[in-house]
């Protein structure tokens, strides 16, 4: 115990001031009485949320694109349906994200996250076997609306639980969703394989790992998930609550938004076509897919260490450009020559692609309080998938119109740079309640 409370001086002592107000107004207070169990009980729980609800949030998707062709085998589905099919993850993110803070408000962050895993695992499981596209559609819009509100909440929840651990804890987030990519994108197929071949088996079997995810915010339901502020906090909580923040009117709330954005286009890009931009070039199919699962398992270990890194730094601008730089020197590869030097081309991809811990973290870098987090998560994030939508379809029609990669690359390319500027602006050391007046 006293190690812990030396740590934790030394933490504090370690900040600069701006850090040490962010965590004074979120950090947990002291427990009243007959609550000392739940506070030796609650953390870790919150941890284990944290980690199973992160790996939920990419299967839905990447489990789909494996057995995208089957799928629409069995369904009968178009091309022009399947390709709204790749579309609908951003749309929903944007539309069921923005109605998070409200429902955190009023139910607590953990209740809204526990629904938010039901309602993924009710959605993978029941939407291979509804048997129509109308009801595949609708099935895969549940489990993306659990996906949506859990994206804005988890890093409320870490700000609330965890304000002097943001960059660790926002890591630890992070990697266990590039881990959860990376693995439904790996496995999908040799599981179906397994169960004898049925693609509805293989889509149905990533329902238990989030059904998994609902048991640790069960009991945080019961606690409303989050501890209660400090007596000298509550009035200026309830002043939040009536009066909560003009977000539209931050210039860094719009840098971050259009930073998520233009990140989330190129992570869309990247997934959809980089395979299919190395096959043209020569590369046998099975190596693109390789290619691909490279550049995603990059995320696994930087998403853990680039937010610890921000989180020590003054301003996070410096890492947003070295991740462009990246970004940029990849795309430069696949332009020049995309068979001879693929692998590197991938790994290059894969660390520009780790600009999204980057903007997780600035998240709950730029707000002070647990509701300023919850306005800017919801706004960057919902304003930022809106943003990303044209994208992969803006390249699918530039690579059918002139036969070949050029165009898109030069595209890829050209969308870099201003994520680079807007990274820059986001990363400085300010915060949006300091900008957007109550």
């Amino acid at each position: 115990m006293a190690s812990e409370e030396t740590r934790t001086v030394e933490t504090r002592t370690a900040m600069s001031p701006t850090e040490r107000g962010t965590a004074a107004a979120t950090s947990t207070p002291e427990t009243p009485p007959g609550a000392g169990r739940t506070r030796a009980w609650a953390p870790r729980l919150v941890v284990a949320g944290i980690v199973l609800s992160a790996l939920n949030l990419r299967p839905a998707i990447t489990s789909l694109g494996a057995l995208l062709e089957e799928v629409r085998d069995g369904l009968g589905m178009s091309g022009s349906v399947a390709g709204l099919l790749t579309s609908v993850p951003p749309l929903c993110f944007a539309v069921f994200g923005v109605t998070a803070p409200r429902l955190a408000r009023r139910f607590g962050p953990a209740a809204v996250v526990c629904a938010g895993m039901a309602a993924i695992t009710a959605g993978l499981l029941i939407r291979p076997y509804l048997g129509s596209t109308a009801g595949f559609l609708a099935a895969s819009a549940l489990a993306l609306m659990g996906i949506a509100v859990s994206n804005v909440l988890m890093p409320v929840i870490v700000k609330r639980w965890f304000p002097d651990r943001v960059g660790s804890m926002t890591g630890l987030y992070s990697m266990a969703l590039a881990l959860g990519t990376s693995l439904a994108a790996a496995v999908t197929v040799p599981l179906t394989d397994a169960m004898g071949g049925s693609w509805q088996s293989g889509l149905a079997v990533w329902a238990a790992l989030a059904g998994a995810a609902v048991l640790p915010w069960l009991p945080l339901v019961r606690e409303r998930g989050t501890a209660p502020p400090r007596p000298q906090e509550q009035g200026r909580a309830a002043a939040e609550r009536h009066a909560p923040l003009r977000i539209t009117r931050s210039r860094t709330a719009w840098a971050l938004a259009v930073f998520f954005g233009l990140q989330a286009t190129a992570a869309y890009i990247t997934m959809g076509w980089m395979p299919q931009i190395f096959r043209d070039a020569g590369v046998p199919a099975g190596t693109a897919g390789l290619l691909l699962a490279v550049t995603m398992v990059m995320g696994v270990p930087l998403a853990f260490v680039i937010p610890r890194v921000a989180t020590r730094l003054p301003q996070q601008g410096p890492i947003a450009l070295v991740l462009g730089v990246c970004g940029l020197a990849g795309y430069a590869g696949l332009y020049i020559a995309p068979a001879a030097g693929a692998w590197a081309w991938a790994l290059l991809l894969g660390v520009s692609n780790c600009a999204f811990p980057l903007a997780l973290t600035m998240v709950g870098m730029r707000a002070r309080s647990g509701q300023g987090v919850a306005q800017l998560s919801a706004f960057a994030q919902s304003t930022g998938y809106l943003i990303s939508i044209p994208g992969p379809l803006l390249v699918g029609v530039l690579y059918q119109h002139s036969g070949g990669w050029g165009m898109p690359i030069a595209l890829m390319t050209g969308l870099m740079v201003p994520q680079m500027a807007v990274g820059f602006l986001a990363g400085r050391d300010r915060t949006v309640e300091d900008e957007a007046g109550r």
